[in-house]
């Protein structure tokens, strides 16, 4: 009678995990169907390049395994690992492919990013897509980030929930600087934009910078302070960078302030130029509205609407 009462419990308990299982897929963003807006593919546009001729290994050699124009780069209980683009840039297209860990990722954070930090530790300027693992299910979610001149201390985050599963497939990741504006894209999708105008100016990145793809423990920083922290029992965690797209206007040695010469490099299949041209000084409408449909349907966090952290909001958000 007590084994026929513990194989009930143990049905009992096994159809509670199914049940809770079958919850946390139910609102997970991707298992929703979503008809994506039609956009110009510019990923298509721009020469692609091998990592070896475009990057160095920042940290985690041991961890980072590269084929041509494929690299993989793991996370686990010795290092996390990065690469570095041999070239600071003043503007530009900057893009990849990346496919994410799968499974159970809390803590894991996958970074693409701009940076100058190890040229200008005290000002230094960011342009941030990090994508972050979750505790609460296995989604990774999208976040977006801007600094400038050190501005650390304000943060400019905007989150997205994905419309796809970034763990089952590669996906593109790209990010336009120029002049005029910066664009975050995803599948070319833009999510977010940020102007060089008005009262974004003084928040405006404006100092060459290198390119960088992550991947690193952020239990303290992405999960509430360690809340969610990495498991190494699921690792390791491989990130699969490919198709990599440098296209930019090239200082070489960090000689330039950004207001000197460069040279344009990376390539173009086409007439098209990032830095300079009039495509890229503006968004289309059919990027506008896709990034309107981004916003409306995905985006679940802003910097601009947390009142909690802000009583005085940055003023670009006025």
């Amino acid at each position: 009678m007590a084994s026929l009462k513990k194989y009930n419990m143990k049905i009992i308990w096994e159809t509670a995990v199914v049940f809770c299982l079958c919850s946390l897929s139910f609102v997970s963003s991707h298992s929703r169907k979503f008809t994506t807006p039609s956009v110009t593919r510019l990923t298509d546009q721009f020469s692609k390049i091998a990592i070896e001729s475009g990057f160095s290994r920042r940290f985690g050699d041991h961890n980072i395994v590269v084929n041509g124009s494929l690299a993989k780069l793991t996370l686990d209980k010795s290092s996390g690992a990065g690469l570095m683009s041999k070239n600071k840039y003043q503007y530009g297209f900057f893009s990849a492919r990346l496919k994410l860990p799968a499974g159970f990722a809390s803590g894991v954070v996958v970074a693409f990013y701009l940076s100058n930090a190890e040229s200008y530790p005290k000002s230094h300027d960011e342009i941030d897509i990090e994508l972050l693992g979750r505790s609460r299910r296995d989604d990774w979610t999208i976040q977006t980030n801007v600094y400038a001149n050190g501005s650390t201390r304000t943060g400019r985050e905007e989150k997205f929930y994905f419309w796809f599963d970034p763990t089952q497939a590669f996906h593109d990741y790209t990010l336009i600087w120029n002049s005029h504006h910066t664009v975050f894209l995803v599948d070319n999708i833009p999510v977010r934009q940020f102007p060089n105008r008005g009262a974004f100016t003084s928040a405006y990145p404006s100092k060459p910078m290198s390119l960088y793809v992550t991947v690193w423990d952020g239990s303290e920083w992405a999960t509430k302070g360690g809340k969610y922290p990495v498991n190494y029992k699921y690792s390791p965690f491989v990130v699969s960078v490919a198709d990599v797209e440098l296209s930019g206007c090239s200082v070489n040695n960090g000689s330039s302030t950004g207001t000197g010469p460069c040279t344009k490099s990376g390539g173009s299949v086409s007439s098209l130029d990032p830095v300079d041209g009039q495509d890229f000084a503006t968004l289309s409408k059919n990027q506008i509205n896709a990034m309107d449909w981004a916003r409306r349907k995905l985006m679940f966090y802003s910097y601009c609407s947390d009142k909690s952290r802000y009583k005085v909001m940055p003023a670009e958000c006025n």
